[in-house]
């Protein structure tokens, strides 16, 4: 055989070992993500300023940054430009007081 053949069947043998031992799990417990709606113990941090410039396309609507709750603590998600959709208006994402925790409030709302 070849050197080369012998050198591709070793790295070939080297990946495919290396496979073996990799198992895909979930990034965390099922509660990991809270959805709007549920209820968290801890307040979020102050909101984060963000430079949100011009639109790169006519039409676009900036999403701002928001605080979510991931794996048992607030994660900052950044801001965005999307397309907007018809028939509804972005409200900015917030975390209300209540019941002794903080809950998300919705994003998007439809006009009525």
């Amino acid at each position: 055989m070849s050197k080369r053949i012998l050198s591709a069947l070793a790295v070939a043998l080297v990946g495919g070992t290396l496979l073996v031992g990799c198992v895909v799990t979930p990034v965390g417990p099922p509660d990991a993500y809270v959805g709007v709606g549920a209820t968290v113990a801890v307040a979020p941090p102050p909101e984060r300023v963000e430079y949100v410039g011009v639109a790169p396309v006519a039409g676009y609507v900036w999403f701002g940054g928001y605080w979510n709750w991931a794996a048992g603590r607030h994660v900052w998600i950044a801001g965005h430009w999307g397309p907007g959709r018809p028939g509804y208006h972005w409200v900015a994402h917030r975390w209300v007081h209540a019941g002794g925790g903080w809950r998300g409030a919705p994003e998007v709302e439809k006009c009525s």
